[in-house]
């Protein structure tokens, strides 16, 4: 039996007793482990620190494994267990007709894109840039967009590159942080060099070198450059995803942020952090009132994620196996959504799954019923939350042709997707935020904007 029958298998499996499929990384490790390939092998292929996949993403997947197969899984018997497992569960016909149906449909749109995905479309520009930055010594590079634009997918792809290169990657991602310790300066630090240390495989020791007299960010600045980079013989890409997190926290952002800046302006002096190369990645949905030059968001490379063209929509239609061959639908499509990376996944999913037609979509598209419902939900929640952004939006809703806001007005609405600008004058991103947020669209459950004017 193929790979791809047993991952379905598995996954409705892990749906039914566990409520979630495996993630990508756990994708990732299987397609490794069906090759027998060690688990550095497979880490170094997809862009991943091995200590990663071998401390962290492994055991938690043969646990996962071993409570619907009922056997302890490891990974010298994870495919024959697998096969095993597979076998059994297809010994019907209609369960055999089922994995085939699974195998021709695509996997909802959510979340980053893996690394193996078809439904993944290249930015080549961007990309390039961004792989060409990463290989530069004491890089920095910063990711930038509204929530849902892809910024993980393409994370994902620069550490995959770096670790071609021959780079050392960790990645980490502050939504997996405790509060706790995202809220205490001291705690956060060595959290953030414990992770780097076991990501590389390397003995933590943070006691060694922190120094309550000297501080914490001198202890974490001396740890990274006297200890890890030290030993690493490799440049070390450090990856900081969802840095967002930590705008919540306004105290230990203005401390974290500039410490990364230094990092990276101590590169242009001395040759040990040269070896350091930094990736920040955040939502620009939550805007936090930082001192400019106190902040890593005006150095480095920058990279504005953006919506898709015309061709990358009529490309993705392709392979989500729909026949728009003169890009009228895709231009439809585009005119209702503004070629938003996850909203244009969204409605060919939905296409492809023959749930409904194109004019349906369109036609339900701003309502609570439509497929966009909780997008937009979460929209009128911050709009909820900062009255003086739906006084803004409503002006821009009423008006025939670009409005001019006050700059930090505007600023947050384009921050958070919804509006444009072009001269400093603001207008709607696209037709969805104008149905949907219109006063005679508005139901009594959504009159935020007409109740604060």
């Amino acid at each position: 039996m193929n790979l791809e029958s047993v991952l379905n298998i598995v996954n409705r499996k892990l749906v039914e007793i566990q409520h979630r499929p495996l993630n990508a990384t756990e994708v990732l490790i299987l397609r490794g482990t069906w090759q027998y390939h060690t688990y550095s092998q497979i880490a170094q292929e997809q862009g991943y620190s091995p200590g990663y996949f071998t401390n962290v993403v492994a055991p938690e997947l043969c646990r996962r494994l071993t409570e619907i197969i009922g056997e302890r899984v490891t990974k010298k018997n994870c495919r024959a267990l697998l096969e095993s497992y597979a076998a059994a569960q297809t010994s019907s016909v209609g369960n055999i007709l089922d994995i085939k149906q699974d195998i021709s449909s695509p996997r909802f749109p959510s979340g980053s894109v893996p690394i193996d995905s078809p439904f993944y479309i290249e930015n080549s520009p961007v990309e390039r840039q961004a792989y060409t930055e990463i290989s530069k010594p004491g890089a920095l590079v910063r990711i930038k967009a509204p929530k849902e634009m892809g910024k993980t997918s393409l994370l994902l792809r620069i550490l995959e590159h770096a670790n071609r290169l021959g780079h050392r990657t960790v990645s980490l991602n502050l939504e997996q942080i405790d509060q706790d310790i995202l809220s205490d300066l001291n705690r956060f630090l060595r959290w953030l060099c414990a992770n780097i240390a076991l990501q590389l495989q390397i003995e933590p020791k943070l006691d060694d070198y922190w120094d309550e007299d000297i501080g914490s960010k001198v202890s974490c600045s001396l740890y990274l450059r006297s200890y890890v980079l030290e030993q690493i013989d490799t440049p070390v890409v450090l990856a900081l995803d969802e840095v967002n997190q930590m705008f919540e926290h306004p105290q230990v952002a203005k401390e974290v942020l500039p410490l990364l800046r230094s990092w990276y302006e101590e590169a242009k002096r001395l040759p040990i952090w040269q070896k350091l190369r930094l990736i920040v990645v955040h939502s620009t949905d939550i805007y936090v009132p930082l001192q400019l030059h106190q902040s890593p968001f005006n150095v480095g490379l920058p990279v504005q994620l953006t919506c898709f063209s015309l061709d990358q929509v009529q490309q993705l239609a392709q392979r989500y196996g729909l026949n728009w061959t003169d890009g009228q639908e895709a231009k439809q499509l585009i005119d209702m959504v503004g070629g938003h990376p996850a909203l244009v996944n969204i409605a060919l999913y939905h296409l492809n799954q023959g749930e409904l037609t194109l004019p349906q979509l369109l036609e339900t598209a701003p309502t609570s019923t439509g497929i966009y419902h909780h997008h937009l939900q979460r929209h009128c929640a911050t709009l909820q939350e900062q009255p003086e952004l739906a006084i803004a939006l409503n002006a821009v809703v009423n008006a025939t042709e670009p409005v001019r806001l006050e700059p930090i007005l505007a600023y947050k609405l384009s921050s958070m997707g919804l509006i444009k600008l072009d001269n400093n004058k603001a207008m709607l991103s696209c037709h969805l935020y104008r149905q949907y947020f219109h006063p005679k669209f508005l139901p009594e459950d959504r009159q935020i904007l007409t109740n604060l004017t």
